[in-house]
């Protein structure tokens, strides 16, 4: 059976149950859910700094894993990306020629896994092993970013809940893999470095 056809069996149906609920929606709903899809990364950033600042004072290792975020991230989206270099399936959009809320993105943009989604998983992930009170923060809005990417009609669900899977997996394992830098993290505690790995 070809991808397209696949994916579109797989959960068709219920990406477009969500895009015509997404029709029916209030406009302003609609637009922030859009804002929110785009820009809303821009969030688990901010996280990743504030989970880095606090962890100054705390247990070396705690930040080292918060040092290593933006690493772990961007590791993430790589091996994401990987997958999505093999798979080649198209946009839901292009296949069952829906009305959505956002353009469609051009050919050649594959949609299995989805990045943002990945992306989206790896910082909450990473922010949560390093910091439990931001990481209630970030875990629901890594979902509710991979929810907001079916919404606007640029992906099935399982395109987003295998992003979700894939960048959570990639995060845990080289979080944890970052404990073992503490040890840098001590010495750097006494060198002109100090303020990027300790308070006063």
């Amino acid at each position: 059976m070809p991808l397209a056809s696949a994916a579109t069996s797989t959960d068709g149906a219920l990406y477009t149950w969500i895009t015509e609920l997404a029709q029916r929606s209030p406009t302003a709903l609609d637009s922030a859910v859009r804002v929110w899809s785009d820009y809303g990364l821009l969030l688990f950033a901010a996280l990743m700094l504030a989970s880095w600042w606090r962890s100054r004072s705390g247990d070396p290792a705690r930040t080292a894993m918060a040092l290593c975020a933006p690493l772990v991230v961007v590791a993430a989206y790589l091996a994401n990306d990987l997958v999505k270099s093999v798979f080649h399936e198209q946009r839901p959009c292009r296949t069952l020629h829906v009305v959505t809320v956002e353009a469609c993105p051009a050919l050649g943009d594959w949609s299995f896994p989805s990045n943002h989604a990945a992306i989206a998983a790896a910082a909450a992930t990473a922010i949560w092993l390093t910091d439990r009170r931001l990481g209630a923060i970030a875990v629901p809005a890594a979902v509710l970013m991979a929810a907001s990417r079916v919404w606007i009609g640029v992906h099935y669900p399982h395109d987003v809940l295998i992003g979700l899977v894939t960048g959570a997996l990639v995060a845990w394992l080289l979080t944890a893999a970052a404990r073992r830098c503490a040890p840098a993290v001590v010495r750097l505690r006494g060198t002109p470095l100090r303020p990027l790995v300790a308070t006063r």
